[in-house]
């Protein structure tokens, strides 16, 4: 039995159809990625498959006992709560389960016998499910999620009302992950994390979740490390396709050209059987005229295909920009601090006649402020910064100010881009083709500003600039809310060969943009400190990971021979030895290398409860303090025999 099965169904919002008889089905273990452009759907198949909605006909079916997480948009916390009490609450079962075992310990010293049996057999179920749960290792669990999402150890008391709506995403997230549904459905996860954050979600993902994932996400890089299943929803239809992302395109565009054949071969027939109808409409063959116009009419209601989407290439003739100096920008010893922080330091760049910038790092790192002290919209602390002779700047930032929201796409197009043929306006046909190229099509091209969605106001500015006449482009982010197909496009047009070919400055967290499109990486660790690498992202991330395995290396090779571990013998007095009761028989049987092995893990611990048990009380969490007290008792209880053990046998081989 499949783990989720959809069967037929359909939802509507008001008199729109968003899912028209949707059917898939998904195995234990799938990973799928769910992919298609903004308003086919998506979210709210995620909705309804999270048991948020009900459709209006046919069935979402999870399998019966199947725990299924999703990550909500919006997600809602009390305010209350620390970051870190938000995600340790993922573990509120095990909780209950510690709970039980504390009070079956108390009862087993008072009873005996039979009831003493039937206790320790629950104790033995509940040790077992606690296990499950994740044992006594959660709060090593919890940190190490928390920092992979990008947060720092002082961020874990904040309370949940400090936090931005950023931050509530990132620990929202990170809690989902910490429950460990058998079904986790991700929409958009990697909205607010940096690359870092990305990085480590792809790999828990790929490498540590044991469930099944169902994900929603505009980055290719983690559709192409993560899933083994696309699901496509097309307005009308779903289609699905084996492998990943890259997997996915390759299949795609061989359906589409096969489509592209059928609807082409379709269209000729129709237009030759429409000739032979205007021809012998009024004639003597009326009659098989009109007979051949029921069978047409028929035929093109029940047979023909629609025109393939997205089969077109982008033809983007583009108003040619003045050509500036050999350097664009030269920044000397450039600084700059932000709230009492450095954000970099003593910062030397310059920046040659079609180069193509990027620049990343943390959130809060300052790559926006840094693209600003650039082209002189915001002054450094210190340093000089000079832009070269006859450079026109397009700035595209995340607020988008300005705009007159009353205008539509191809009215706001035509007002900002240089006409081709050198006149002073741009008309009206070149306006709706650089739409077109920018995938408004139809009645989209009509749409005013005020009703368009984020991603589809971003496009519209970005076709303004790249059409623009300017010969540098400063692009802070530019595929925020863009679906897949909106950031390839974006990739085409800022292409030399294809579409804008003077210099660029990229911000961006898409590592698939940044790959395609620059060839100098300026990366910012948050700290102060800006590393300027040459080549694309994919060259800067594998000079950062040998520079880490080289420093890595360091350490080991700087590193003393450990020393021989002291004979626990040591630790215990002849008289203790004598007083302690002879190992139980599951420990006399072990092996020696096991036995060391053991005694070394629970010492491992006992050491992280103690480093643990310092700093509680910043945390003022008296729960937490109990449970870790409780645990370490209970380690140094089964420490003991081991240590006996062995002492014994050491003493033996003597």
């Amino acid at each position: 039995m499949p783990l989720l099965a959809l069967t037929n169904v359909e939802y509507s919002i008001g008199i729109r159809k968003v899912l028209d008889g949707i059917t898939f089905s998904v195995e234990t273990g799938e990973r799928i990625g769910l992919v298609g452009r903004n308003g086919t759907g998506k979210s709210t198949l995620m909705r309804l498959i999270a048991g948020e909605f009900a459709p209006d006909r046919g069935e979402a079916i999870v399998q019966r006992g199947s725990r299924v997480g999703y990550l909500a948009q919006d997600p809602k916390f009390d305010p209350a709560m620390t970051l870190f009490d938000v995600a340790e609450s993922a573990f509120a079962e095990l909780h209950a389960v510690h709970e039980q075992m504390h009070d079956l310990t108390h009862r087993m010293s008072e009873v005996s016998g039979d009831d003493l049996d039937r206790i320790m057999k629950r104790y033995e179920r509940l040790e077992a499910e606690m296990q499950r749960l994740g044992g006594y290792a959660v709060e090593h669990h919890i940190e190490e999620t928390l920092h992979g999402l990008g947060f720092v150890d002082e961020q874990f008391t904040l309370p949940v009302s400090a936090l931005s709506g950023g931050q509530r995403s990132r620990v929202a997230l990170a809690k989902l992950l910490l429950e460990s549904p058998d079904l986790l459905l991700l929409d958009e996860p990697t909205n607010h994390l940096d690359i870092d954050g990305r990085q480590w979600l792809e790999t828990f993902l790929a490498e540590e979740f044991k469930g099944t994932v169902i994900v929603v996400s505009h980055d290719r890089y983690l559709l192409d490390r993560v899933v083994n299943r696309i699901i496509e929803l097309e307005p009308g239809r779903v289609s699905t396709y084996p492998g990943n992302y890259a997997k996915f395109r390759e299949l795609r565009a061989e359906r589409k050209m096969v489509e592209q054949r059928v609807y082409e071969k379709q269209q000729d027939r129709i237009r030759s059987e429409q000739r032979f109808i205007d021809r012998y409409r009024a004639g003597q063959r009326a009659r098989q005229a009109q007979g051949r116009l029921s069978r047409l009419e028929r035929y093109i209601d029940q047979e023909t295909i629609d025109r393939p989407m997205e089969m077109d290439v982008m033809r983007l003739t583009l108003p040619r920009a003045p050509r500036s100096g050999d350097i664009v920008i030269s920044g000397e010893g450039l600084s700059k601090r932000y709230d009492g922080r450095v954000l970099f330091h003593d910062l030397e760049l310059s920046v040659g006649r079609g180069e193509r910038i990027g620049i990343i790092g943390p959130n809060g790192s300052g790559k926006t402020t840094l693209a600003k002290c650039l082209i002189g919209e915001m002054q450094a602390d210190s340093g000089r910064v000079r832009l070269g002779s006859n450079v026109s700047v397009g700035h595209f930032s995340q607020l988008h100010e300005g705009l007159d929201l009353s205008l539509n796409v191809w009215e706001y197009l035509q007002g900002v881009i240089l006409s081709i043929d050198g006149g002073r306006r741009a008309s009206e046909q070149q306006a709706r083709d650089l739409a077109g190229a920018f995938l408004f099509s139809g009645d989209d091209q009509d749409k005013v500003l005020r009703v368009l969605s984020g991603g589809e106001r971003s496009r519209v500015i970005l076709a303004g600039l790249v059409a623009g006449g300017h010969n540098l482009l400063v692009l802070d982010e530019p595929t925020n809310h863009f679906d897949i197909p909106s950031s390839e496009r974006l990739e085409q047009a800022l292409d030399p060969e294809t579409g804008f070919d003077g210099t660029m400055i990229l911000i961006s967290h898409d590592r698939a943009l940044l790959d395609a499109c620059v060839d100098r990486i300026i990366a910012l660790d948050g700290r102060g400190e800006a590393q300027i690498v040459a080549g694309n992202y994919t060259a800067w991330r594998e000079r950062r990971e040998r520079e880490a395995a080289a420093a890595a290396q360091r350490r080991e090779e700087a590193k003393a021979p450990a020393a021989p571990r002291p004979r626990p013998s040591q630790a215990i007095s002849p008289a203790k030895r004598a007083e302690t009761s002879p190992p139980a028989s599951a420990i006399s049987k072990m092996s020696m290398g096991k036995l060391e092995a053991r005694i070394e893990e629970i010492e491992k611990r006992i050491r992280a409860i103690d480093e643990s048990l310092m700093d509680f009380s910043a945390r003022a969490d008296g729960r937490k303090t109990k449970r870790l007290s409780e645990e370490r008792a209970a380690l140094a209880a089964e420490l003991e025999p081991l240590e006996f053990e062995w002492s014994r046998r050491a003493d033996e081989a003597e």
